[in-house]
C-alpha cells in the first residue's frame, strides 16, 4: 500500500466518513495504491447480505467478482463532478487513485463510483432512493 502523506480520514458533509488532504495534490499524481483482496466468485452474492455491500468494488475484465479495497480505498466518497478518479490493475489486484485535477488543502477526495469520472448514471444508493 502507497499513499501520499498528507491524507486522512474525518468526518464527511457526503455522509460517514471520507478521504481528505492535509496538503495541496497536483493534477495527475498518484493519491493512493491500494491492495484489494478479490472474493471468490462462489462467494460474491454472500457479500451482498454483509455491511460490506456498500465498500466493494466490482473487480476483473467480465466484473464477475468483487474486490475489497484495504488501505482509504473503500472510504473515498461518490461524486458525479470527482476530483480524483480509480484505476483497476487486475494483475496486481491494485486499485489506483489518481487526482484530476488540482486539488486545494482541506478538500474531501471523491471519485465517482461508477469507474469513470464523466459517468452519471444512477449509482446503487442512489437508486435505492429514488426507486
Amino acid at each position: 500500500m502507497q499513499r501520499i502523506p498528507s491524507l486522512y480520514v474525518a468526518p464527511s458533509p457526503l455522509g460517514g466518513r471520507g478521504v481528505f488532504t492535509a496538503e495541496d495534490i497536483a493534477a495527475g499524481s498518484i493519491v493512493e495504491i491500494c491492495p484489494v483482496i478479490v472474493l471468490p466468485k462462489a462467494q460474491t452474492s454472500l457479500l451482498d447480505q454483509t455491511v460490506l455491500y456498500d465498500y466493494y468494488f466490482l473487480w476483473g475484465e467480465q466484473e464477475d467478482r468483487y474486490a475489497i479495497a484495504l488501505g482509504y480505498g473503500s472510504l473515498y466518497n461518490h461524486s458525479y463532478a470527482p476530483n480524483t478518479e480509480y484505476r483497476a490493475d487486475f494483475g496486481n489486484n491494485d486499485l489506483h487513485f489518481y487526482a484530476l485535477q488540482e486539488i486545494p488543502v482541506g478538500s474531501e477526495l471523491t471519485v465517482n463510483y461508477n469507474g469513470d469520472p464523466s459517468d452519471e448514471e444512477a449509482v446503487w444508493f442512489m437508486a435505492r432512493r429514488l426507486g
